[in-house]
């Protein structure tokens, strides 16, 4: 199985940034990483996957037209089993409920902690494999 995570983020250079910090693991196959820079683009791509595949959405909240907490409920209906973490440059405890009450599994704020984030990811790579 390749475990497929999709980072949704409009900033275009979040995708070299996260190649660049899961070089290891994506060099390794430990996983694939997709990347989508609106909300509607993400839909597409997790009604496309693989319901085997698709582990992880990593979702900036902060974008035009569709945020990523609309996003979140309709990805949420899409792929129930799917956690999304959400990610944010506001990390107030508003936004952090408003996340985790429209089921978010998670919220980082930016600056990312990658370290942190590799543990999540880490743990949701061991539920994946799991039967």
């Amino acid at each position: 199985m390749n475990a497929l995570i999709l980072v949704v983020d409009d900033e275009p250079d979040v995708e070299d940034l996260f190649r660049q910090q899961f070089r290891k693991e994506l060099r390794a196959s430990r996983f694939v990483m997709e990347f989508a820079q609106s909300a509607p683009a993400a839909l597409e791509r997790v009604a496309s996957a693989e319901a085997a595949e698709l582990i992880l959405i990593l979702s900036d909240i902060n974008m035009p037209g569709m945020s990523g907490l609309d996003l979140l409920p309709k990805a949420r209906a899409a792929r129930p089993h799917v956690p999304v973490i959400m990610i944010t440059a506001y990390g107030d405890d508003n936004t952090r409920r408003r996340a985790i009450a429209a089921g978010a599994a998670g919220l980082f704020t930016k600056p990312i902690d990658f370290p942190v984030l590799r543990g999540e990811i880490g743990r949701f790579l061991d539920g994946a494999a799991s039967p």
